[in-house]
């Protein structure tokens, strides 16, 4: 019931590195808490830089330990989960250029459109630059908190035990969960994400290949990516679709590429994109200090609304053309890394 072939299952290492993250994070946090508060005397204002910093560094402290302590009670290294790919600089920095461009590539469409407005730019160029560098910072440690989890850890995970059965039940549970909470914001983007993933899947189950487990923990994974989403204020479907959409983006990434670095690279650009160079929204957040001040315009459809580009039907292409950038990019020189686990015999 609790071990298998290579060790703690796959269900209760997940639920332990849950449970040891939020645990971790939260005392994490309080230290911090406190260090600002009652010795450095400092008090941030919400939605800047350095309250995001500080909100983000509790997670990927708590990460960090995590992993350490899940890595020697699965007597694994720290770096096996998708963490120790080669040339792990070089994917990194294609990631943020990759996300950078793609994030412009869907701006410039929509101000095309006309369903973005580029207003005024401030002047204060000083000021600027600090906040660039800060945003920077803030959002490279979101994505290390979150592809750390997602398609690190997790993805790593699932892959060693996960079925189609399992998959299935795992976004039945998800779908199930928004169906009956009315504050979940988008959750049709959920119900879509796990449509989408469903013929596939069966497929790569019913081919009974050694590696489908990959896919389905891809499927379980991105769906789980979008399903969080769905807690942010002024989300949208397409919103919660498209981060499932780019979740299993990254997930192609680590396969392609063997290591999560190119998604932590997409990842952090990507956000540092829309919400600081082009001063966009994100599922609702508006960054305080950005370089350009935008403004959407029309139809909700295809400006966003408040949920940002991420929330135009236009991300969907766009997100379509990174996946075919990336397998353009790192498909033919594609290997079968060391690093990805091969399925436990699970019944099916």
């Amino acid at each position: 019931m609790f071990l298998g072939p290579q060790g703690l299952r796959a269900g209760w290492s997940a639920l332990l590195f849950v449970v040891l993250l939020y645990l971790f994070a939260n005392i994490f946090g309080i230290f911090v808490s406190f260090l600002l508060t009652n010795v450095l005397h400092v008090e941030l204002a919400e939605e800047t830089a350095a309250s995001s910093i500080v909100n983000e560094s509790p997670w990927v402290l708590g990460l960090a330990a995590t992993l350490a302590i899940m890595a020697r009670l699965e007597r694994r290294r720290f770096l096996d989960y998708y963490l120790a790919g080669p040339a792990a600089t070089a994917r990194f920095v294609s990631g943020l250029i990759s996300g950078f461009a793609a994030l412009s590539v869907l701006v410039g469409v929509m101000a095309w459109g006309g369903w973005i407005r580029f207003n005024q730019a401030p002047h204060d160029w000083a000021h600027l630059f600090r906040y660039a560098g800060l945003w920077a910072v803030a959002f490279l440690l979101v994505a290390l908190t979150e592809e750390g989890s997602f398609r690190c850890y997790l993805q790593f995970t699932f892959t060693r035990s996960i079925n189609f059965w399992w998959a299935l039940v795992a976004v039945s549970a998800m779908c199930l969960w928004d169906l009956i909470h009315s504050g979940s914001h988008g959750a049709v983007g959920v119900y879509a994400m796990s449509a989408l993933g469903l013929v596939p899947c069966l497929y790569l189950h019913l081919s009974q290949s050694r590696r489908s487990s990959f896919g389905q923990a891809a499927w379980a994974s991105s769906t789980l990516f979008g399903f969080i989403h769905t807690g942010n204020n002024g989300e949208t479907w397409i919103g919660i679709l498209a981060a499932g959409a780019i979740g299993f983006v990254f997930c192609v990434s680590v396969r392609l590429t063997g290591s999560a670095w190119w998604a932590i690279g997409c990842h952090a650009a990507w956000d540092w994109a829309e919400s600081y160079f082009y001063g966009t929204a994100d599922s609702g957040f508006v960054a305080r200090g950005h370089l350009l001040t935008t403004n959407p315009a029309g139809s909700a459809l295809w400006s966003g609304g408040t949920d940002g580009p991420e929330g135009s039907i236009l991300v969907l292409p766009i997100v379509a053309l990174l996946l075919l950038a990336l397998i353009l990019l790192y498909g033919r020189k594609r290997r079968d890394f060391a690093s990805v686990p091969v399925a436990e015999n699970v019944a099916s």
